[in-house]
C-alpha cells in the first residue's frame, strides 16, 4: 500500500489531505506536527491576542475529522532529518519513518530582524499558540509596547494591544505602512486611522538597538534616538524552515525549489504552503499554501494538476477601517490609472493593456469583490476612455460582463 509522509502541520498539509482522499481513500497517511495541538488556523492569533486562546475553537478540521479520513496524526513530534536515498524521514527520538511520497508542508518561522538586544526578555514575535500565550502573559504587565514591523500583522498587534490599553508604538523602516501592498495615497489614509487610536507611528524608522539591563527597557533607532519602552514584538518577514534538509540534495534556494507540480527535484517529494520556491519567488500567504496543498494533493495520487498563480490579496480589519488590496499596485509605465476619493473611502484601479491588474479599496468593500473576480478572470475591459470613467461607471462595465 502507498504510504504518504507529511511534515508540517499548517493549512497546506490539511489542503494536501483533502485533495487525496477526494479520489483516494485507501492510501496511508502520516501526518508529522512538532506542536503539541491539533492544526489551527494561525490567522487568528494575532486577533485574539489578548484573548484566552482554546486551540480547539480555532482547529482547521475537528480532532475526529483525522479519524474519519484515515490520517494518523503524530503532534509533538518533530521531524529532523531527510534521507531521500532511502525514502525515510528521522525524527526527533531517532525513529527512522519510511514513504512512498513526502510532503514538505513544514513551513516557516519569523525572521529576527538584526538588531541588538533582539535575545532579550520581554522581545517576542507571533508565529505559534505558545508566542500568542507568551505575548500576553508578558503584555498583562507592560505599559509600552514597541511593534517592529508595519506590515498586516504588526498591525493587526498594535490594534489588539491598543484596545487593551497599552501604549502602542509601530516601527517601520519604510517611509510608510504597508508599502508594498498600498500606495502613497491609502497609506496617508491608513495612517491617519492608527493615529486615531493613540497609536504612534515611526514610519522610516530602523531599530539599532533594544536595551535593558535584564529585561527591555528601551531602544534607539537608527538615528540615535532612545525612547522607553517595556516590551517589544518584531513581524519582519518569514524564512523557510530549511533546516531538515541539510545534507541532501533536495534544491534550495531561498525555500524548496519546485515546479508547477509542487515536486522537488526528487520526483517523489513535495513542498508546498511556506516552505516552497516556485518561480523564485516565495509568498507566505494562506490562499497560495491551500492551492499548493491541493495541487500536491492531486499529483501524488495520478490526478495531474499544475498549479495557477494566485493573485496576493491581503485584507486589514482593524483602527474601525477595512482594507483591501490586491495584484501588482506599482504604477508603471503603460498602466491606466482610475481612481476615486471621499472622506475614509478610496478606490484605485490599475489597468494594463485593458486588463485590471491591481487595486486598493479602503472602506467599500462591497466593490471587493467584484475587482477581485475581475482580476482573477483577466477580464478584457474593451476600447473605454480610462481618463473619463469613474469607478462606479467601471464597475457597472465589470459586472455586465461577468
Amino acid at each position: 500500500m502507498k504510504k504518504l509522509v507529511i511534515v508540517g502541520s499548517g493549512i497546506a498539509a490539511i489542503s494536501a489531505i483533502k485533495a487525496i482522499r477526494e479520489y483516494d481513500k485507501e492510501c496511508r497517511i502520516e501526518l508529522f506536527g512538532e506542536e503539541s495541538s491539533y492544526p489551527y488556523n494561525r490567522i487568528k492569533l494575532s486577533k485574539g491576542l489578548m484573548d484566552d486562546i482554546n486551540v480547539d475553537k480555532i482547529l482547521l478540521e475537528k480532532r475526529e475529522w483525522y479519524d474519519e479520513n484515515d490520517v494518523e496524526i503524530y503532534l509533538d513530534t518533530r521531524v529532523t532529518a531527510i534521507d531521500p536515498e532511502n525514502n525515510e524521514v528521522i525524527l526527533d527520538n531517532g525513529e527512522r519513518v519510511s514513504y512512498s511520497k513526502l510532503v514538505l508542508a513544514n513551513g516557516a518561522r519569523n525572521s529576527a530582524p538584526p538588531i541588538s538586544g533582539i535575545d532579550k526578555e520581554g522581545v517576542f514575535t507571533l508565529r505559534k499558540v505558545v508566542d500568542s500565550r507568551a505575548i500576553k502573559e508578558y503584555a498583562e504587565d507592560s505599559n509600552q509596547v514597541l511593534i517592529i514591523g508595519g506590515g498586516v500583522l504588526g498591525l493587526e498587534m498594535a490594534w489588539t494591544l491598543s484596545q487593551a490599553g497599552k501604549e502602542v508604538m509601530v516601527a517601520e523602516i519604510c517611509p510608510y505602512l504597508m508599502p508594498e501592498q498600498l500606495d502613497e495615497k491609502a497609506c496617508q489614509i491608513l495612517e491617519e486611522k492608527v493615529k486615531e487610536h493613540n497609536i504612534e507611528i515611526l514610519a522610516g524608522t530602523s531599530i539599532e538597538k533594544i536595551v535593558g539591563e535584564d529585561k527591555v527597557e528601551a531602544f534607539i533607532t537608527g538615528k540615535g534616538e532612545k525612547r522607553e519602552c517595556d516590551m517589544a514584538i518584531y513581524s519582519t518577514g518569514i524564512r523557510p524552515n530549511l533546516d531538515i534538509l541539510e545534507g541532501t540534495d533536495i534544491e534550495t534556494d531561498f525555500g524548496v525549489v519546485v515546479n508547477n507540480r509542487m515536486q522537488t527535484n526528487y520526483p517523489d517529494i513535495y513542498a508546498v504552503g511556506d516552505v516552497s520556491e516556485l518561480d523564485n519567488k516565495g509568498f507566505g500567504l494562506w490562499p497560495i499554501a491551500i492551492e499548493q496543498g491541493k495541487i500536491a494533493g492531486y499529483n501524488i495520487i495520478g490526478q495531474e494538476d499544475v498549479y495557477q498563480h494566485i493573485i496576493p490579496t491581503v485584507m486589514l480589519n482593524a483602527f474601525g477601517l477595512s482594507l483591501f488590496a490586491i495584484g501588482d499596485n506599482d504604477e508603471q509605465d503603460g498602466i491606466d490609472i482610475i481612481s476615486e476619493e471621499q472622506e475614509d473611502k478610496y478606490i484605485k484601479v490599475l489597468i494594463k493593456d485593458r486588463v485590471i491588474i491591481g487595486a486598493i479599496v479602503i472602506g467599500d468593500m462591497s466593490k471587493s469583490v467584484t475587482l477581485r473576480k475581475a482580476i482573477k478572470q483577466s477580464l478584457e475591459l474593451g476600447y473605454l476612455d480610462f481618463d473619463n470613467v469613474s469607478v462606479s461607471k467601471l464597475i457597472e462595465i465589470i459586472k455586465s460582463k461577468q
